[in-house]
């Protein structure tokens, strides 16, 4: 499976973004989709995922803030980053989950730097 993120770039503090990624493979092939971060130094942490049947989990950081979602259809998932902070900052990275499989694929990242 191939992933293509997209979205990502330099925003003010306040600002929105929305990060898009999208999966090749058939309609509705996908358990779990959802976006991690990373900077440097630092852990991959999760920021939030979305379960095929419309559950979301968000890490409490993003809580308020950030909205996942995803088209089931097309195989893609939206992360929508309002009230932007600049401990947002990161490299953020797309992740899927086929259904039965317990080790998923990871997307090439996209940075969003948030200016203070």
């Amino acid at each position: 499976v191939q992933l293509q993120a997209s979205g990502g770039g330099l925003v003010q503090a306040g600002g929105s973004l929305r990060l898009s990624c999208a999966a090749s493979g058939s309609s509705g092939e996908f358990n779990l989709m959802g976006w991690y971060r990373q900077t440097p130094g630092k852990q991959r942490e999760l920021v939030a995922t979305a379960s095929f049947g419309g559950n979301m989990n968000y890490a409490d950081s993003v809580k308020g803030r950030f909205s996942i979602s995803r088209d089931n259809a097309k195989n893609t998932v939206y992360l929508q980053m309002n009230s932007l902070k600049p401990e947002d900052t990161a490299v953020y990275y797309c992740y899927i989950l086929r259904w039965g499989r317990s080790l998923g694929t990871w997307g090439q990242g996209t940075l969003v730097t948030v200016s203070s």
